[in-house]
């Protein structure tokens, strides 16, 4: 890959960040993990073909153009939620990732559209996962390394979320937030 090649890809990752959160591919492998699928699967049940799933994955493109994709997104990232806290089983998650493919998304202005069942309470993983989609949203993770790094001489609790949430793992997000609940 030539220099142009490698900037245009950087650039297309950091409008994904700013858009979604993080990078399309971050977010799409932690779907195919968390919900046990393939890329084939995945772009099936997105309504994706396999090489718009495989271009934005790797930052030669930076917007999915559809907003009924971006909601099978959002419900496949509420649905794999639903799977790591067990309240949804395999064999559910494979009925509403059915589900999820036949939907033709709602209105991205006004939040209608299908919501998954049960899906009112919040988990600590989810609440975990929009603290990370916030401070992911605001900086890219060298910065808010740095920023955390500033702040621990005087705030090390502070630096210390920053570097968990902004910079972390999920499941090390998790555990930090059940430490500090009471």
């Amino acid at each position: 890959m030539d220099t142009a090649q490698q900037e245009a890809t950087a650039r297309a990752r950091e409008l994904q960040r700013s858009w979604y959160g993080e990078p399309l591919g971050a977010l799409f492998r932690r779907l195919i993990d968390d919900l046990g699928l393939n890329q084939a699967r995945l772009a099936a049940v997105l309504g994706l073909s396999a090489p718009m799933l495989s271009q934005l994955m790797s930052g030669q493109r930076a917007k999915i153009g559809n907003p009924a994709v971006v909601q099978r997104v959002q419900a496949l990232q509420e649905l794999a939620v639903q799977v790591a806290d067990g309240s949804v089983s395999a064999a559910e998650a494979t009925d509403r990732m059915d589900e999820i493919k036949k939907s033709q998304g709602g209105s991205v202005l006004t939040g209608t559209g299908p919501t998954a069942p049960g899906s009112g309470a919040p988990t600590v993983r989810r609440v975990v996962r929009e603290i990370q989609s916030l401070l992911r949203s605001v900086a890219a993770a060298g910065d808010i390394i740095d920023a955390a790094d500033s702040l621990a001489p005087a705030h090390p609790e502070l630096a210390e979320f920053l570097r968990v949430y902004g910079a972390g793992r999920t499941a090390d997000a998790v555990a930090h937030y059940e430490s500090h609940q009471n």
